[in-house]
């Protein structure tokens, strides 16, 4: 694999960037009801992703998106506290420490939009991905903070920044 490039989110991504997502979650059996595939903004992360102290990342590779992760404010939650969200990489990309850069990148602009923490959640036998969120500080919860919509998604995280 060449040098990737981690950037912001274009317009023109929208499709492939849904394309990834979707793809990974079929992979691993997620349900389709209660997680990111079934959330309405999908289709249009560009978009979401555009509203205030929210940022969407994408990984690319000789012109093709292979995975990305964005931060937006944890939805009826604490202003100072965002979510970590839409965090997906293709199979190809797993294990190159792409995960980590773009955890990097994520906390930092989370940092930077001034929040205090930032919160997760996830699939239990989505194991490698806990790991790589507990290596960077997430602590697990014993109950959803805020109000994802992800009713599905029985593990949840959470990072002082």
């Amino acid at each position: 694999m060449n040098e990737v490039i981690i950037r912001k989110i274009k317009k023109e991504d929208n499709t492939e960037v849904a394309n990834v997502i979707r793809t990974v979650l079929i992979e691993h059996n997620v349900p389709k009801v209660g997680t990111a595939y079934a959330d309405p903004q999908l289709d249009y992360m560009f978009e979401t992703y555009s509203e205030p102290k929210s940022m969407y990342f994408v990984v690319e590779n000789e012109g093709k998106i292979i995975g990305g992760a964005g931060i937006a404010p944890l939805a009826n939650g604490s202003s100072e506290v965002c979510e970590l969200q839409k965090m997906y990489f293709l199979p190809e990309t797993r294990g190159l420490g792409i995960g980590a850069k773009m955890m990097e990148t994520c906390l930092q602009k989370a940092k930077n939009f001034g929040f205090k923490q930032c919160y997760l959640e996830t699939m239990p036998y989505m194991e490698a991905a806990q790991k790589l969120y507990v290596k960077t500080g997430f602590q697990y919860l014993d109950a959803p903070m805020g109000c994802t919509g992800h009713g599905s998604c029985p593990v949840w995280m959470i990072k002082d920044l």
